[in-house]
């Protein structure tokens, strides 16, 4: 089901008024006050979970910093002795387990509804919404033939035509090159290193192709729909037949949060039902919760449709700094040569 801005502002406006928001827990907050949020998400989404939570959390000022995830864990990190932020939303495991000492443990009281898989083991995160890898393809640059495959985007003739960010700085680029490494091997990734151009900036990757600067950009799916939701005809999304990867965006509660009580009513928000229907609407993030049918509400594949490579979170993260060294080294080499 395709929804206009006119659409998805009304249901913005409904479920933050909304029925769905018991009295019970309206009165539980505090009046005044602020919580903030590190977010790595596009304004899209974080205008949602201004307007839902505005009303959810009445008199309590939601302040956004908004940067690359890895900008905004770095970050955090040089902040650990007084920290500033509240809660950090989102970046995936095999990025977050690299930075767990910045986490504080919290069982939501929502959290029942997201899959047991999509938790840490430790309570540090929860699943906020699940990504799956796309190539999002400008057909104007590339005709009828594009690339089908992770193997196909090796190929020579793709050489400068496709973009991604960097994997230093995105967990969307981190998650799709360390999932190509595994289908492609090493040999595989250093020729596809050779193909891309690397951008400082995640939000350029699908501006770039949606303008027909690149003819491929690596991202997430939720990333590119708003091109083909938008209506451009020569936007299509590819989910590589040879295995793409889906990940669990998560957020977290930050340890030695300043505003501690409205963290955690922050954090129950994100994951409620009616913020996930929104971003689902409004940004088109697949919800986490188990009780939401995506097809309801957007048109995209279910993920029984898509083929999906398995992927290790822990090992992602574990390796994370060797494999940013190794893959540096392939880029530059891509350069020279």
């Amino acid at each position: 089901m395709h929804c206009t801005s006119k659409t998805r502002r009304q249901l913005l406006s409904t479920l933050a008024l909304g029925a769905a928001w018991p009295a019970s827990q309206a009165v539980a907050q505090t009046a005044g006050g602020q919580v903030v949020l590190y977010s790595s998400n596009n304004a899209q989404s974080v205008e949602t979970v201004t307007d839902v939570a505005r009303k959810a959390m009445p008199g309590v000022r939601v302040n956004a910093i908004t940067g690359g995830s890895g900008q905004l864990l770095r970050r955090m990190q040089a902040e650990a002795a007084k920290p500033l932020a509240d809660v950090f939303w989102t970046s995936s495991a095999n990025v977050m387990g690299a930075f767990r000492p910045l986490f504080e443990p919290y069982k939501s009281r929502e959290a029942a509804a997201v899959p047991v898989a999509l938790h840490d083991e430790q309570g540090l995160w929860t699943g906020a919404n699940i990504h799956v890898v796309v190539a999002m393809i400008n057909l104007r640059r590339l005709g009828a033939n594009p690339p089908l495959t992770w193997a196909d985007m090796t190929a020579p003739q793709y050489k400068g035509k496709i973009i991604i960010a960097d994997p230093a700085n995105s967990s969307t680029a981190y998650t799709a090159l360390w999932g190509a490494d595994t289908l492609l091997g090493a040999e595989g990734l250093k020729k596809l290193a050779a193909n891309v151009t690397v951008s400082s900036n995640a939000a350029n990757v699908a501006r770039s192709v949606g303008q027909g600067e690149y003819a491929v950009g690596l991202t997430f799916e939720s990333t590119a729909y708003p091109y083909v939701a938008g209506g451009q005809k020569e936007i299509r999304l590819i989910y590589p037949k040879d295995g793409t990867f889906v990940v669990a965006d998560s957020m977290a509660l930050v340890k030695g949060a300043p505003n501690l009580a409205h963290a955690k009513r922050m954090y129950d928000v994100l994951l409620s039902k009616e913020m996930q229907i929104g971003l689902l609407q409004n940004a088109f993030r697949r919800p986490s919760r188990s009780d939401i049918d995506v097809s309801t509400y957007v048109d995209m594949p279910a993920l029984s449709g898509i083929k999906v490579a398995p992927m290790d979170d822990n090992k992602a993260a574990a390796g994370r700094d060797a494999f940013l060294a190794r893959w540096q080294g392939y880029v530059a080499a891509g350069r020279a040569g």
